[in-house]
């Protein structure tokens, strides 16, 4: 996320918001803490049928019925979505085909933060479909999925769901492009930290406006709520800035439960972070974020989750100034209730940029355990920040307090950190500093840390773990599982990969010049054929 005081007040500057005022399926301008989405609401569009299969690589001579067309964009018939998406709608791959975005896109319209509301919304993607914004109009491009409503979207190995720009469509995107639509948002009923307004029912009464949106609405009672699933995914060329403070991302995950399914998710070339997570109970595995030019893996204001195999190769010309392969915060309410919990485990983190000062950003109080890492910085690796409490008794690095759900200071077991000068950087804020020696001293409390290794010794060809990385021994991560849950696996090797043999990554993915995942994974430049 872009460094200011987010989520306060989601109100558009007044020429963006006059803009989008005359933008059909715009995002609606409202004061936060609206209780109800205000989209035009027309015929839902009916599930689509398959039409007759066209010559490869020609695009299809007219839609799905159910769909508008369009018009040809490069090689494919553009089939319209509809701006609001009630009842079911079915995405069937039909070969010349992609799905167009004209606008905002809403699945179902908003069932309240309680988890008594009714879903009003289903939007299944079949693997292999192509979905694209349209950027030739004015209008703030992104899928947003609404509270109660859900999403399928069910890519395969060899066949991934691709969201993108219509510039990837027609040949006019680079390695460098960036920023060309909005991006997905799944808005849950999951508690948040940062309460704008109260809901009914449960122990944790709090919902907010999602980010970049205007109106709609995420968080509430129900920590198992399901937003769908959302697996072998890419998402390409997003990260729209509506104004200041108001920025969309590649994934924006608000308050969403954990009986959500990600995994197997690729964000390319986000001009702002590649995920942002904003309260919830969600977990995550199989992460691949290249080329963000904000931060990799971002969590904010309440967020409880584990995450497991992660590759973060950030851009390495950022044109922002503090941008993190991963940033832990809370956004000023460092003791705000739930407070955050982030476990990651095998994770790999590039950072060739020095627009930066490191490649990790833990603060607002949040509480973090990292185990089997890799990190390789062309900067310091660590930067802990306490914003609140004391010189003595500072907020991130203070010992545990159950009163405040406090477990003490973040983490560190089986962390490879491979940084260049010291191995944290310091920041002061009201008048705090967490200094040099007090973020090594939470580094040297942990078990199997490296913290003088080099790029040569952490990684080769890529990402994948050197003779030395791969002697180091492996922190259990499943003992991070809360009780009954098994979401996190034991591994014998830190790090996202094991070695060559290890193919998670493969096939779904796509290559630039931030990573190449081999012959398997096409170009992000191009499409899937």
């Amino acid at each position: 996320m872009r460094k200011f005081n987010r989520l306060g007040l989601m109100f558009l500057g007044s020429t963006a918001a006059l803009a989008l005022a005359g933008c059909d399926g715009a995002s609606s301008v409202a004061s936060p803490g609206e209780g109800t989405i205000v989209i035009p609401a027309p015929t839902p569009a009916p599930s689509p049928t398959s039409s007759p299969t066209p010559t490869a690589g020609t695009p299809a001579a007219s839609c799905p019925s159910g769909f508008n067309d369009g018009g040809v964009v490069g090689n494919y018939r553009a089939c319209r979505l509809p701006s609001l998406i009630t009842g079911t709608l079915s995405l069937a791959k039909v070969a010349g085909v992609a799905y167009e975005m004209n606008g905002r896109v809403d699945v179902g319209v908003d069932a309240g933060g309680a988890g008594t509301g009714t879903q009003t919304g289903l939007l299944n993607i079949a693997a292999g479909v192509v979905i694209f914004a349209n950027t030739t109009n004015s209008d703030n491009d992104f899928l947003i999925v609404n509270r109660g409503s859900r999403i399928n979207a069910e890519g395969t190995e060899t066949q991934p769901i691709v969201f993108t720009a219509q510039q990837n469509l027609t040949g006019g995107v680079t390695d460098e492009s960036q920023g060309l639509w909005g991006g997905v948002i799944l808005a849950g009923r999951a508690p948040i930290s940062n309460c704008n307004a109260t809901v009914a029912g449960g122990s944790v009464n709090c919902e907010n406006v999602v980010e970049g949106t205007g109106n709609a609405l995420y968080g509430g009672a129900t920590a198992n709520d399901t937003s769908g699933t959302f697996r072998y995914v890419q998402i390409r060329y997003s990260g729209t800035v509506i104004s200041q403070n108001n920025e969309l991302q590649g994934l924006t995950l608000g308050g969403v439960g954990s009986g959500t399914t990600i995994d197997h998710v690729q964000v390319h070339n986000s001009s702002d972070d590649g995920i942002e997570v904003f309260g919830g109970r969600v977990n995550m595995r199989y992460l691949v974020l290249t080329g963000a030019d904000d931060d990799g893996l971002d969590t904010d204001v309440g967020w409880q989750g584990l995450v497991q195999f992660v590759i973060a190769a950030q851009k390495p010309n950022n044109t922002q100034t503090d941008n993190y392969s991963t940033e832990i915060d809370s956004n000023g309410n460092e003791d705000a209730l739930p407070r955050q919990d982030y476990r990651l485990a095998n994770f790999t983190f590039i950072d060739t940029s020095t627009a930066t000062n490191a490649a990790m950003r833990i603060r607002g109080g949040a509480d973090v355990t990292m185990v089997n890492g890799i990190v390789v910085s062309n900067t310091p690796c660590l930067n802990v920040v306490a914003g609140e409490a004391s010189s003595s008794d500072k907020s991130t690095i203070r010992a545990a307090n159950s009163a405040l759900q406090d477990r003490g200071p973040p983490v560190f077991n089986s962390i490879f950190f491979a940084c260049t000068g010291n191995l944290s950087a310091t920041t002061t804020v009201n008048g705090i500093t967490v200094t040099q020696a007090e973020q090594e001293a939470l580094v040297a409390a942990g078990s199997n840390n490296t913290t003088n290794g080099t790029a040569a010794n952490a990684l080769q060809n890529g990402f994948y773990p050197t003779a030395t990385t791969l002697a180091v021994p492996a922190f259990n991560a499943a003992t991070l599982n809360p009780s009954g849950v098994g979401f996190m696996v034991q591994t014998s090797y830190i790090g996202a990969v094991s070695g060559p043999n290890d193919t998670w990554f493969r096939g779904w993915t796509c290559n630039s010049n931030r990573a190449n995942f081999g012959t398997g994974s096409g170009a992000c430049t191009g499409l899937p054929s």
